[in-house]
C-alpha cells in the first residue's frame, strides 16, 4: 500500500500534432474551460498552464500548440513553445487521434520528443466508446510502452492516464504546513444513545443540550477541538429515525440535515446503546453509512450499565449480526462517565489515514494473480470468466474497478470471494470499499509493438 501525501507538484506537458484534442484533454484534466477548443488548426500557440490534483498530489498541466510542418503560420514558434514545455515537464503526455490512426506527423513528433529523454505516455484520444478500443492497437507501432485510451469529450480513461503518467515519478515531500489538519466528524445514531453527551465530554463543556426527551437535538451542533496539531470538527446530529416514524416537518428537516452532515463529513462516529445492542433501525443506519462511502468508528455507549457480558462476547455478536460492518473499529465506553477517549482519537487518525490510501495498480494486480491462482473462477455453461486487471479508481469513497470479459460469468459468490481476499490483503479498517465491474477486451500483447 502506498498512502498519498503532500509532495512537490508534478509538471505534465501535453503535446502532439494539431487537432488531436490536446486542449480538450487539458480542460478535462483541469476541470475548467481554460484553453480554447476549436476545429481550426493552430488555435493554441503559447504554453497554457493549469493546476489540478490527483489523489492529493498537486499537478501542473501545460497545454501546447500543435507541432506541425513549417508551412503553417507560427509553426516554428509553436514548436519552440512545445519543446520548452517538455524541458520543464517531469513527464510528457503525447496525444494522438484514434479516428485518423497513425499518421506521418505523429511519427515526426515522437522522433522530436525522444531527444528530451523524458518519459512519455501516449494518450490515444477519442476512444468515446468501449467498441473503439481496438483502435489503440495501431499506435503500438510508435514504440511507446505506456499507452492509455482516453476520451476527453466523454471523460473516459482520465484517471488511468494520470495514474500511468505518475507511475515511477519520485515524490518530493513538501515542508509541513503550519495550519493544522482538520478532520470533519459526524456523530450519528438514533435518538437517546448519547450523541450529545459524547460531544460535551469531548469538549469538556455543555456545548450540546442533553435530555431524556426524545429527539432533543434537531439542528446540527458544530464544535472543534485540537489534538496533536489536528483540528477535530465534530457535528452532533439529530437522531436518525425511520421515515414512517417522522411525525412532523421538523423531524423530516432534521433528518435531511443529518444526511447532509454525513455527505460533508470525512468520517463518522456511530453510537449505539450497549444495553440494547444493534437494533433493526441501527442496522439500517449502518447500511446508510456504508453506502455513503464514509469511514466509520462504532461506539458502544453506556457500557457502564452493562453487567454479565464481556466485551469480546458483545463484539463477536456485533460481527455476526452486521457482517458487512466487520471492518469497522469498535470501542466500548461511557460518554457520561467521560471514559478515556485516547483510543477513539487513535482510531480516528487511523481511519482518516486509511481513507487516503492509494494502492497502485501493480500491487492490486499482483494480489489479483494470487487470488485467481488460489481459487480460479468457476466455469458457467462451459464459459470461463477472465479478469484482466484491477485498479483503484478513487479515494473517499475508496472505489475499485475490475475489468473482465463478461459480467454474466461473474457469480455473486466469486465476487464475494474476491472482496474478502482483498480485505485480507489490505485491511483498511473503518473504510467501506466500493466495487465496480466493467467489461473490456484483453489488452494487446506488447510484442505487437
Amino acid at each position: 500500500m502506498e498512502p498519498s501525501f503532500l509532495s512537490q507538484p508534478v509538471k505534465i506537458a501535453i503535446v502532439g500534432r494539431p487537432n488531436v484534442g490536446k486542449s480538450s484533454l487539458f480542460n478535462r484534466l483541469c476541470g475548467a474551460r481554460i484553453s480554447i477548443c476549436h476545429e481550426e488548426e493552430g488555435v493554441t500557440r503559447d504554453r497554457i498552464y493549469g493546476k489540478t490534483d490527483f489523489f492529493g498530489r498537486e499537478l501542473f498541466l501545460i497545454d501546447t500548440g500543435g507541432i506541425s510542418k513549417n508551412g503553417v503560420p507560427f509553426a516554428q514558434e509553436v514548436k519552440e513553445q512545445a519543446l520548452l514545455a517538455t524541458e520543464e515537464a517531469d513527464v510528457i503526455v503525447l496525444v494522438v487521434d484514434s479516428r485518423s490512426g497513425v499518421v506521418h506527423s505523429d511519427e515526426e513528433v515522437v522522433r522530436l520528443l525522444r531527444r528530451s529523454e523524458k518519459r512519455m505516455v501516449l494518450a490515444v484520444n477519442k476512444i468515446d466508446d468501449p467498441s473503439h478500443e481496438h483502435r489503440i492497437d495501431e499506435f503500438y507501432s510508435l514504440g511507446i510502452a505506456d499507452i492509455v485510451g482516453v476520451s476527453a469529450l466523454q471523460n473516459r480513461g482520465i484517471e488511468e492516464l494520470l495514474e500511468c503518467a505518475l507511475t515511477g515519478l519520485p515524490t518530493k515531500p513538501l515542508e509541513p504546513k503550519k495550519a493544522p489538519q482538520e478532520i470533519s466528524i459526524a456523530i450519528l445514531g438514533r435518538s437517546n444513545v448519547g450523541k450529545s453527551t459524547l460531544l460535551n465530554s469531548f469538549l469538556q463543556q455543555n456545548r450540546s443540550l442533553v435530555s431524556d426527551a426524545y429527539a432533543t437535538t434537531r439542528d446540527p451542533i458544530r464544535a472543534a477541538i485540537s489534538v496533536e496539531n489536528t483540528m477535530f470538527s465534530f457535528v452532533d446530529t439529530a437522531g436518525i429515525r425511520r421515515k414512517k416514524a417522522q411525525k412532523s416537518p421538523v423531524e423530516k428537516f432534521a433528518d435531511i440535515r443529518t444526511q447532509k452532515v454525513l455527505e460533508q463529513a470525512d468520517l463518522c462516529l456511530f453510537l449505539i446503546d450497549s444495553t440494547r445492542g444493534m437494533t433493526t433501525e441501527e442496522k439500517k443506519i449502518a447500511s446508510l453509512i456504508e453506502a455513503s462511502g464514509k469511514g466509520c468508528i462504532l461506539l458502544c455507549n453506556k457500557w457502564d450499565l452493562v453487567t454479565g457480558f464481556r466485551q469480546e462476547h458483545c463484539l463477536r455478536a456485533l460481527r455476526e449480526e452486521v457482517p458487512f460492518f466487520s471492518h469497522v473499529p469498535v470501542h466500548f465506553l461511557s460518554a457520561k462517565m467521560q471514559t478515556d477517549f485516547s483510543a477513539i482519537f487513535r482510531s480516528i487518525f487511523l481511519v482518516e489515514k486509511n481513507a487516503q490510501v492509494r494502492i497502485t495498480t501493480g500491487a492490486l494486480n499482483r494480489f489479483l494473480t494470487k487470488a485467481l491462482e488460489k481459487t480460479p473462477p468457476p466455469r458457467v455453461q462451459g464459459k470461463q470468466l477472465k479478469i484482466y486487471y484491477l485498479t483503484q479508481a478513487s479515494t473517499k469513497p475508496t472505489r475499485f474497478i475490475f475489468f473482465l470479459n463478461r459480467l454474466d460469468l461473474l457469480k455473486r459468490t466469486y465476487a464475494k470471494y474476491l472482496v474478502n481476499q482483498l480485505r485480507k490483503e489490505y485491511p483498511l479498517a473503518g473504510i467501506p470499499l466500493e466495487f465496480k465491474y466493467k467489461t473490456r477486451k484483453a489488452a494487446p500483447s506488447k510484442e505487437s509493438s
